[in-house]
C-alpha cells in the first residue's frame, strides 16, 4: 500500500541555492581528485610546486564542508522548530546521523577506490557530518544562547588543544585521533581505517549553524536577515586579518611575504583543513555568510539553478561519485588499462562541467519526487 503523498514542504530557497552552490564547487575538486592524480595537494598546500590555478581551484573547495555542517544544523533548527510549533528533532538526528556513516563506509569508500573493502577505510567529509548530527542529537536541547557559546569555545579554543606523547595504539590516542589529529585509526592489517575529518570542531561548526537557525524563521524580514549575515561575515574577516595578519592564534604554519604579491597572498590563504584551524573556519565561514545573504537576493534563475542541486544534496554526491568512478573506468578501457589524466586544471573543469550537466535532470526529477512522492525513505537523500 503506497503512503498518501503530503503536501509539499515549504522550502527556504536561498538554503537550498546555498548547498547547490557549494555543490558545484565541490564537483571540481572531485574531477581534479579523479582526473589530475599525478598532481597532488597536501594540506596546507606546498607553494613551492603548486601552481596558483591548482591551489585557488583547492582552495574554493575549502568552503564546501564548513558551509555543508554549518547549513545541517541551520536545516536542523528549521525541522525542530516548524510553523506548527516545536518538536524534538533527536530521533530525526540520530537516525540521518548513523544512516550517513553507513554511506561513508560502504557506498562512498567504494566510489572512491572502486574495490569493497578498500584497502584504506577513509573517514571523510559524509562520516563526520553523521558523527554531528548525532553530537547534536544529544545537545540540541540546551537553550540555544549556551549552544553559540559553547560552539564558539569548540571553535577558537580547539587549536589551543595539544596532548604530545600519546601511545600509539593505546585508547587515548585513539581518542585524540578521532577528535583532533587526523591519522590511522587502525593501522595494520588487510584494511586501514584513516579519519581524515576529526571530529571535533565540525560539532562546533553545527552547533553554531544550528544557533543561527532563528535568522530563518517567519519572524525575521529577509533585509534584517541579510543584515546580520553581513554583520557576521564581516565580524569573522576582520579577525581573521587579525589573527592571521600578525601570525597570533589560530593557524599552524605562519604566513610569510613571498616572491611577489600573488605568491603572498597564496601564503596569506594556505590554512589547515584536517582539522580546520580557526583560522581556517573564520576565512570559510566569513565567505560563506557572504554569499549566504547574497543568494536572498540573488538572480531567480541563478537561485533556481542552485537550488536544483541543493535540494537534493546527498542524492547529488552520491551520483556523482558514481559517475566519476564510471568516467575513470571508461577513459581506462578506452586508453588499455591507464585512466586518463587530465592536462591542466582547466581541462578538469570541462569534466566537472560535463558532471553537473548530465546530473542536472535527474536531481530536478528526484527534487520533485522526493517533495510529492510521500515515501520516507526519499527523505534520507
Amino acid at each position: 500500500m503506497h503512503a498518501i503523498a503530503p503536501a509539499p514542504s515549504k522550502r527556504i530557497a536561498a538554503i537550498d541555492a546555498m548547498r547547490g552552490l557549494i555543490i558545484l564547487i565541490m564537483t571540481l575538486d572531485h574531477a581534479r581528485e579523479t582526473f589530475f592524480l599525478h598532481h597532488q595537494v597536501g594540506d596546507p598546500m606546498d607553494l613551492a610546486t603548486t601552481e596558483p590555478p591548482l591551489f585557488f581551484s583547492r582552495m574554493a573547495a575549502h568552503f564546501c564542508a564548513p558551509m555543508f555542517v554549518f547549513l545541517t544544523g541551520l536545516s536542523a533548527w528549521l525541522y525542530a522548530n516548524p510553523p506548527s510549533g516545536p518538536r524534538s528533532a533527536r530521533g530525526f538526528l540520530l537516525k540521518r546521523g548513523l544512516f550517513l556513516i553507513v554511506l561513508e563506509l560502504v557506498f562512498v569508500n567504494f566510489a572512491w577506490s572502486g574495490r569493497f573493502p578498500p584497502p584504506v577505510l577513509y573517514l571523510q567529509v559524509i562520516w563526520v557530518i553523521g558523527l554531528s548530527m548525532i553530537a547534536l542529537a544529544l545537545l540540541h536541547k540546551v537553550p540555544l544562547r549556551w549552544l553559540a557559546l559553547l560552539g564558539i569555545l569548540i571553535v577558537g579554543g580547539h587549536n589551543a588543544l595539544s596532548f604530545p606523547g600519546l601511545e600509539p595504539g593505546s585508547l587515548a590516542h585513539a581518542a585524540w585521533t578521532l577528535l583532533e589529529q587526523r591519522g590511522f585509526l587502525v593501522s595494520e592489517g588487510a584494511t586501514r581505517v584513516k579519519i581524515s575529518y576529526p571530529l571535533l570542531a565540525w560539532i562546533g561548526v553545527i552547533l553554531l549553524g544550528y544557533a543561527a537557525g532563528p535568522l530563518f524563521s517567519a519572524t525575521v524580514q529577509p533585509p534584517a536577515r541579510r543584515r546580520i549575515l553581513l554583520l557576521a561575515s564581516a565580524a569573522c574577516l576582520l579577525l581573521l586579518a587579525l589573527l592571521r595578519g600578525f601570525n597570533i592564534y589560530g593557524e599552524t604554519r605562519p604566513w610569510t611575504v613571498q616572491a611577489d604579491l600573488l605568491h603572498t597572498a597564496m601564503a596569506f590563504l594556505n590554512l589547515t583543513k584536517y582539522p580546520p584551524s580557526l583560522n581556517f573556519l573564520l576565512m570559510t565561514l566569513g565567505v560563506g555568510m557572504l554569499a549566504l545573504a547574497w543568494m536572498e537576493a540573488a538572480n531567480r534563475r541563478v537561485v533556481a539553478f542552485c537550488a536544483t542541486f541543493g535540494g537534493v544534496p546527498l542524492f547529488y554526491y552520491l551520483a556523482h561519485l558514481y559517475l566519476l568512478l564510471a568516467l575513470r573506468g571508461l577513459t581506462a578501457a578506452v586508453s588499455g588499462g591507464q585512466a586518463h589524466q587530465a592536462g591542466g586544471i582547466g581541462e578538469v573543469w570541462v569534466w566537472a562541467l560535463a558532471v553537473i550537466a548530465a546530473l542536472y535532470y535527474p536531481c530536478r526529477w528526484f527534487g520533485h519526487y522526493k517533495r510529492t512522492s510521500g515515501r520516507a525513505w526519499v527523505r534520507y537523500l
